[in-house]
């Protein structure tokens, strides 16, 4: 694997390129993820693809954010990367936020996705709790992670999910590491998305994936998103929020079957 960093779009984001196949799948973590985030399910995945995945803006070790965010200029990150890689059309994959990021580039730059995945993507807040949301991005910035630990994890990696307690405590150590100021950029970016009408105009081959223990964006919230993409496949799996940190070989079997498809 080859790990670096490249300025591209005005900042700095941390990469990594591992794989020689000729297809590239791209990989864009969760909210509050970096780019390793995806480490146990890369092993599993089917050989014949390159596999890219980075720290989007405000996570990890790229460059943090100190303004507002829109979801047009995650993608643009995303496309300036994929530019200056010199890598053509891409297989793309997202993780909840990083669903949102997957499913926003593929509506507006269809030439550049030949194939999605959307992992229980966050595509919005309903207008009853964008108030709340607000709020609690402000006691982040205020007060940092841990303020927000216990009711945060509670909900994204529940109880029913840490059999392996090692796994938990380097994903709590590491959410914990977060910039609360990016942190709380995404939330309000989270809060003023609206993102039915650019789902409805994807064409390329779609799956959509839901955790069955995920109450933040269930299988009864995302199976009538996947509806509205003409041909898309909709498949829940005994999992969480972060289904690819948490099991990460459901994961890769679905996954692996949607690439056969390429």
């Amino acid at each position: 694997m080859r790990m670096d960093w490249i300025e591209v779009n005005g900042i700095g984001l941390r990469y990594a390129l591992s794989g020689e196949g000729h297809e590239t799948l791209v990989l864009v973590h969760e909210m509050g993820g970096t780019m390793d985030s995806w480490d146990m399910l890369v092993p599993q995945l089917d050989p014949r693809f390159r596999v890219l995945r980075y720290d989007t803006r405000g996570a990890g070790l790229s460059t943090k954010a100190r303004s507002p965010l829109g979801i047009d200029t995650m993608a643009q990150d995303l496309e300036a990367l994929l530019d200056a890689l010199g890598i053509g059309p891409v297989l793309l994959a997202g993780c909840a936020v990083g669903g949102a990021i997957a499913l926003h580039f593929a509506a507006t730059r269809p030439q550049r996705v030949r194939g999605l995945i959307a992992m229980g993507p966050a595509t919005g807040i309903p207008a009853e709790r964008r108030q709340a949301v607000l709020d609690h991005a402000d006691t982040v910035q205020r007060n940092g992670m841990a303020a927000v630990a216990e009711v945060e994890l509670g909900r994204s990696y529940p109880e029913i999910l840490r059999g392996d307690a090692a796994r938990f405590r380097r994903f709590r150590a590491r959410w914990l590491a977060n910039d609360p100021d990016s942190y709380a950029a995404i939330y309000r970016m989270l809060a003023g998305l609206e993102m039915q009408a650019g789902i409805a105009s994807i064409r390329c081959p779609t799956l959509f994936l839901a955790g069955e223990h995920d109450p933040l964006r269930p299988p009864a919230m995302i199976e009538p998103l996947s509806r509205l993409v003409p041909g898309a496949s909709f498949q829940p799996v005994e999992s969480g929020h972060f289904m690819a940190v948490q099991t990460p070989e459901l994961v890769a079997g679905a996954f692996n079957a949607f690439l056969a498809r390429f």
